[in-house]
C-alpha cells in the first residue's frame, strides 16, 4: 500500500508506470455519464483497456464481490461485464431479471439499492428510466457504474467504442464519424457524441424525421464547436467521405406507437455493395444487437467491425472495474 498526500493507493511495485485509480475516491469512481470524465481519464482508461486486452487474467479483484442488476434485458453488455469481473478474480452477484426479485412484489429501487449495497464493492446496473444510476449514487456509497439508462446514456459502450476507433483509426482526432438510424432513442450514440468533443470530430446524423439526433445533443455540438450536417439519406457520398459509419438498431422497445416503429424499422439498411468506394480505413459499428440495419452480406468485408467491437468490452470494462475500486493498472504506451 502507498501513501501520498493522505489519499492511499494499490502498489504494484513490479512495474514502473502505473495509471492511478485513488482508493480515497472510491465514492467519487461511479460513472453514470460519459461526461463525468475528463479527457486525461478517458485516455488513462483506454491504456488500461489496452494493457488488459494483452493480459486479460489477474487476481486485482480478489476478494471482492460485484453486483449486476439488470432491470432491462441485455446479452453483450452483462456478459462482459460479468467476464471482466471474473478474469480479475471477482465473484458476480446479482439478476437478469427483475420479475424474479423483489421488485416484482413492489420494492422500490432505493431499497434494492440499499440492500444490495450491504453485500457488494460496487454496483453494475442496466433500468429502463432515465436518470436512475444517477439516483442510485444518491442512496449508496458504493460506487456505481450505468451500465445504460433509458435513452439517456451507455458510457461503458462509449468507452468501448472510443477504443475500437483507436485501434482501427490509429487515433481519436480528427475524423468524420456518421451516426445511423436511431438518433433519438439511441443512449449509444448520445453517449460517444458528449466524449468525442475532446477530439474535434466531424458528424454526419443520418436518420428519419423521427428518430433525428434530439436537439440537446445538437445545442452540445453548436456549444463545443463540433461540426456536424443532417441528412434523411443514407447516400454514397454520405458513406465514401466517412471513417466510422455507426449503424444503430431502431428500438422497438422505446416506442408506445407500434404503428410508428413499423413504418420506420426498416428505413436505413448498410449493404456490402455500398461499400464498394468508400475509404480503406472506413470501419463499420455498431453496438448490437442488430436487426435489419446491416445485411449480413457485410459480415466478411474487412470493413466490418462490430464482433471485434464487443470483444473490445471486456478490456474496456475490466478498465472502468479496476477505476470504480480504486485499482491501479500498469500503463501500456498512454493513448
Amino acid at each position: 500500500m502507498i501513501f501520498a498526500g493522505g489519499r492511499k493507493y494499490v502498489s504494484l511495485q513490479k512495474h514502473s508506470k502505473l495509471i492511478i485509480f485513488r482508493l480515497s475516491d472510491m465514492a467519487t469512481n461511479s460513472l453514470v455519464s460519459i461526461d463525468d470524465i475528463s479527457k486525461e481519464e478517458i485516455l488513462r482508461i483506454l491504456s488500461a483497456a489496452r494493457y488488459f486486452e494483452q493480459n486479460p487474467n489477474h487476481k486485482l479483484l480478489d476478494g471482492r464481490v460485484v453486483a449486476t442488476l439488470f432491470f432491462e434485458p441485455s446479452t453483450r453488455t452483462r456478459l462482459s461485464f460479468e467476464t471482466a469481473v471474473n478474469r480479475l478474480g471477482g465473484r458476480v452477484i446479482g439478476f437478469s431479471d427483475p420479475a424474479v426479485t423483489s421488485t416484482s412484489k413492489g420494492e422500490t429501487l432505493k431499497d434494492t439499492i440499499i440492500m444490495v449495497s450491504n453485500y457488494v464493492d460496487l454496483i453494475i446496473m442496466r433500468h429502463y428510466l432515465e436518470g436512475a444510476a444517477r439516483y442510485a449514487t444518491e442512496v449508496t456509497d458504493v460506487p456505481i457504474l450505468n451500465a445504460g439508462d433509458g435513452a439517456n446514456q451507455h458510457p461503458s459502450q462509449t468507452l468501448l467504442d472510443l477504443y475500437s476507433i483507436y485501434k482501427t483509426q490509429g487515433r481519436l482526432d480528427h475524423l468524420t464519424i456518421t451516426m445511423v438510424g436511431d438518433l433519438k432513442y439511441g443512449r449509444t450514440v448520445h453517449s460517444l457524441l458528449m466524449a468525442m468533443r475532446y477530439f474535434n470530430p466531424t458528424f454526419r446524423f443520418v436518420a428519419c424525421p423521427e428518430l433525428q439526433m434530439p436537439q440537446e445533443y445538437k445545442d452540445f455540438c453548436d456549444k463545443n464547436g463540433i461540426a456536424y450536417t443532417e441528412h434523411t439519406d443514407f447516400s454514397e457520398a454520405v458513406i465514401d467521405t466517412s471513417d466510422i459509419i455507426y449503424m444503430t438498431r431502431v428500438q422497438r422497445e422505446r416506442f408506445t406507437d407500434i404503428m410508428e416503429y413499423e413504418r420506420v424499422k426498416d428505413l436505413y439498411t448498410l449493404h456490402n455493395s455500398m461499400l464498394e468506394n468508400s475509404r480503406q480505413n472506413l470501419r463499420i459499428l455498431h453496438p448490437l444487437p442488430r436487426v435489419n440495419e446491416i445485411d449480413r452480406d457485410v459480415d466478411d468485408n474487412p470493413k466490418a467491425y462490430y464482433f471485434q467491437q464487443a470483444k473490445n468490452g471486456l478490456f474496456a470494462r475490466q478498465a472502468l472495474i479496476c477505476r470504480a475500486l480504486g485499482i491501479e493498472v500498469p500503463a501500456v504506451n498512454n493513448i
